[in-house]
């Protein structure tokens, strides 16, 4: 670990405060750009996922197990929008934490959470796709709105437990906290240091396996979907069309395909990170904080493009922003409206 000591040529975070942090003063030529480029990702995050959130708690008709678990992603990446990223701003462009330490630990927990929600939500997203497609029967009574909302708690819980449990707990430091308090900790400082033990648990169990699990689940999907697009182009053919069933059997493969390419844009963000996670504490945390910081932002911005994705493949969810900024949302029997026709 690379320890910079103060010294009077050294710029620090707290001048008057022993221990504090060395400081990198930006040109205000750099600092503004940044400033602007980060927090206009900040209004565009929390705009998105509110429409999303607002979209599905209003429009009855997306009350469907499916949409509670795109709503349960949108609350977690709204969190990261409205809660992670602003501060995460001042302290990349700063290169200092202003905002305590009791703070530090707070924010740390809620983004370690609301990362951990995220692949969790998206398991569950998979598991909730593999039954409709390949058992379109029975999905109805397998999966219902009361057993989504019940996955989707046990998801939070479980990811509130895994981030404020380890930062809070310092589970993260055991066996080198005394390396980080010596050498890493300092006033104007936040950073989540990771042991080895620590940083490849958390990752395999934050990122790789469900990763993995979530990726076999789509590869079984997509197998499905060509036998089935196979059966009705068969049946067509046969001259035994059933309308209703292909129509349904096409809605749902799209929908599979729109949440698969959000898994995918999720697994891409955040693969650099995860990836330096692991690697930094094996080579002695030689990772420049720079670069560390860089593959976070790359993270964060996943949870901009979540609602894009879902604007880009869904015709209702175009429609429904539309009846949100233009106003008509207050109207009254607005929420029965069918957002499946034009």
């Amino acid at each position: 670990m690379d320890v910079r000591s103060s010294t009077d040529h050294v710029p620090l975070c707290h001048e008057s405060l022993n221990g504090s942090c060395p400081k990198s003063t930006y040109p205000a030529a750099f600092r503004v750009p940044l400033y602007v480029f980060f927090g206009s990702s900040v209004v565009l995050t929390v705009v998105g996922n509110l429409l999303v959130i607002v979209t599905v708690v209003h429009f009855k008709q997306l009350h469907t197990p499916t949409n509670y678990l795109i709503l349960s992603l949108a609350v977690s990446d709204l969190l990261l929008g409205g809660f992670v990223i602003p501060p995460s701003m001042v302290r990349s462009v700063e290169s200092c934490w202003y905002f305590g330490e009791w703070f530090c630990k707070v924010h740390t927990g809620t983004y370690v959470m609301c990362c951990t929600a995220s692949i969790l939500n998206l398991s569950l997203i998979s598991i909730d796709r593999y039954y409709a497609i390949g058992y379109p029967l029975q999905y109805s009574v397998r999966v219902t709105g009361r057993a989504a909302m019940v996955m989707i708690c046990v998801s939070w819980g479980i990811s509130a437990v895994v981030g404020f449990g380890m930062v809070f707990l310092e589970l993260n430091i055991v066996g080198i906290d005394e390396e980080f308090y010596n050498s890493v900790a300092c006033t104007g400082g936040c950073v989540l240091l990771q042991s080895v033990a620590s940083s490849t648990v958390s990752s395999l169990l934050s990122f790789y396996i469900p990763g993995l699990i979530m990726l076999c689940i789509y590869l079984k999907i997509y197998l499905i979907a060509q036998q089935q697009a196979r059966s009705i182009h068969g049946k067509h053919a046969q001259g035994k069309p059933s309308a209703a069933a292909a129509a349904v059997s096409k809605m749902e493969r799209k929908a599979t395909k729109t949440l698969a390419i959000i898994m995918g844009v999720f697994l891409s963000f955040w693969l650099p990170f995860f990836l330096c996670n692991i690697i930094d504490p094996l080579s002695g945390y030689s990772i420049p904080p720079l670069w560390f910081d860089m593959v976070v932002w790359i993270g964060y911005f996943n949870s901009t493009c979540n609602p894009v994705v879902y604007a880009l493949f869904y015709s209702w969810f175009r429609k429904a922003f539309r009846i949100i900024l233009l106003g008509k949302v207050f109207q009254n029997d607005s929420s029965k409206l069918n957002l499946f026709t034009e």
